[in-house]
């Protein structure tokens, strides 16, 4: 190649022109071997046709900045609505209030307490009750997402008892006035008499940590109440016409119904019978009144409980848009015997499990669910410390920035 050829000339003023741009790199000398790797590329290809101002333009700007100085913004927690749960009210959740405004978990789950907005003789579901209470959460600076456990949906409605009809005319009433004042999931349950029933609320779990337990072998002889033998076809009749009454005003009202597995999913208890304890109850659930406002609460460890697998209930109920809301938390065992624990120490893959929600597009609101009592904290509400709700929070968020910038 001879010394006069204008290619080779071109070339010269190309590495003249970035050996500038090298010093200006701090010496870094990784940089100085990458970038002039690029160039003896660039003259290998037969890339000289562009000036070497051009090149060495290009390699200043795209090479220096790229992609890392312009990232993708990252939404944090994916734009999904991160909450806590405080069913001891305001006053009660000072602590874990700060706590959740600290974290920037601003979403408050909980019910319509009117006394918790300093009112008497107001009806829960009247318009003045759940102003106040939405009021109120709002001055406490959180948003109230969800109302769990809603006020007017109790055995009459359940069993089929007289005054069920008003009281499914008031449960109308709440459904209408919270959308008025933009609160629109209700999670709801099909549990009479016997709710949420553990054995134990205060086992050792890990480190001495305080878990909830239950063992069926605990509660099978116990007697009935006082209703008696109540069957799975009357609990599913009464659903039937519950549904039927309800889900046509929550379309209009725009509020989303999100039943609520059984906990636990034991076939009865005290004689009382349990149905939404498996997967098909849900899709059965769902065909009763086909309606994107009729969903569930994708409570994860009642879910795992029945012996089915996360992602793959999250993904059909999901692609469906039936999830309205979720309940974070890890188990071990089966719906007879179980212990609940810590989020990363349960037998759900919790990764694949939020790796499900993110791919569906999950945008609604998420709380853990049922954590540890852990030292140094009350409890007074098991499953829903301030400190064991911390350490969750802080899991989850690590667990969707984790997923989305992989």
């Amino acid at each position: 190649m001879k010394i006069g050829n204008p290619e080779v000339g071109s070339i010269i003023r190309l590495l003249n022109l970035n050996c500038l741009y090298f010093k200006k790199m701090a010496n870094n000398r990784r940089e100085f071997i990458r970038k002039g790797t690029s160039i003896a590329a660039l003259s290998v290809l037969g890339i000289n046709s562009a000036s070497p101002e051009a090149i060495g333009k290009s390699l200043m700007t795209d090479g220096l900045q790229g992609k890392a100085a312009n990232p993708k913004k990252y939404i944090q927690d994916a734009g999904i609505k991160m909450c806590f749960a405080y069913f001891g009210g305001i006053d009660a959740e000072r602590r874990k209030i700060e706590f959740g405004k600290q974290l920037n978990v601003l979403g408050a789950v909980g019910g319509i307490n009117p006394r918790m907005a300093g009112l008497q003789n107001v009806n829960p579901w009247d318009f003045e009750a759940v102003s106040a209470v939405k009021n109120a959460w709002d001055k406490a600076g959180l948003n109230l997402e969800v109302v769990e456990g809603p006020p007017s949906l109790s055995e009459k409605t359940k069993l089929g008892l007289k005054g069920r009809d008003e009281e499914i005319s008031n449960f109308i009433t709440l459904m209408k006035n919270l959308s008025k004042v933009g609160v629109n999931i209700i999670c709801y349950n099909w549990m009479p008499v016997i709710s949420w029933a553990r054995t134990t609320t205060d086992r050792p779990g890990r480190g001495g940590a305080l878990v909830t337990a239950f063992d069926y072998e605990d509660i099978k002889d116990k007697g009935l109440t006082d209703y008696g033998e109540v069957t799975k076809e009357s609990l599913w009749k009464n659903l039937e016409y519950f549904l039927k009454a309800v889900v046509p005003e929550a379309e209009k009202a725009g509020v989303k119904l999100a039943m609520h597995p059984d906990d636990p999913q034991v076939d009865s208890i005290r004689g009382i019978s349990r149905i939404m304890t498996n997967v098909d109850a849900f899709k059965r659930m769902a065909d009763i009144y086909p309606s994107p406002n009729n969903g569930l609460t994708m409570c994860q460890g009642n879910f795992s409980l029945m012996g089915a697998d996360i992602p793959t209930v999250v993904k059909y109920f999901g692609k469906r848009g039936l999830i309205h809301f979720v309940h974070f938390r890890n188990v071990r065992g089966g719906k007879m015997n179980f212990v609940e624990t810590f989020h990363d120490e349960g037998q759900i893959d919790m990764h694949a499990a939020m790796r499900a929600y993110i791919d569906i597009g999950f945008k609604g609101p998420l709380r853990p669910d049922h954590v540890p009592t852990m030292a140094g904290d009350s409890n007074e509400r098991p499953g829903y410390s301030a400190i064991g709700s911390l350490y969750a929070a802080g899991y989850i968020r690590g667990l969707i920035e984790a997923i989305k910038k992989s």
